[in-house]
């Protein structure tokens, strides 16, 4: 029986010692990550679901004198009108990634 016990002891020691545990979900630091999970819902493509002129496209940043990292960061911390804020929920690296994604993508036409 002492060798049972010790077998199985040994077998449940090599299979925890074999496996990792699953890591656990961080929120991405990708600009590109971010956007598709955080901003993508209302801004598919640059555009906006809920107000049309309001989309993430070049003009229309310039228009409304957002055409700048510190601009864009500065509405998806604190938000504005019916954008949420964001400052609760990601890091001052993950809303400096994703306003430098934007930016980006507002320079190429989003593609």
């Amino acid at each position: 029986m002492k060798k049972f016990v010790t077998l199985v002891l040994l077998t449940l020691l090599l299979l925890t010692s074999s496996f990792t545990l699953p890591a656990i979900a961080v929120e991405p630091t990708d600009g590109a990550q971010i956007f598709s999970v955080h901003c993508a819902g209302c801004h598919i493509n640059g555009s906006n679901i809920i107000r049309r002129g309001k989309n993430l496209k070049k003009s229309a940043l310039k228009k409304y004198g957002m055409d700048s990292i510190e601009a864009i960061a500065s509405i998806v911390t604190n938000g504005k009108n019916n954008m949420s804020a964001y400052k609760d929920r990601l890091t001052k690296e993950q809303i400096q990634s994703v306003a430098a994604y934007v930016l980006e993508q507002a320079e190429t036409g989003w593609h």
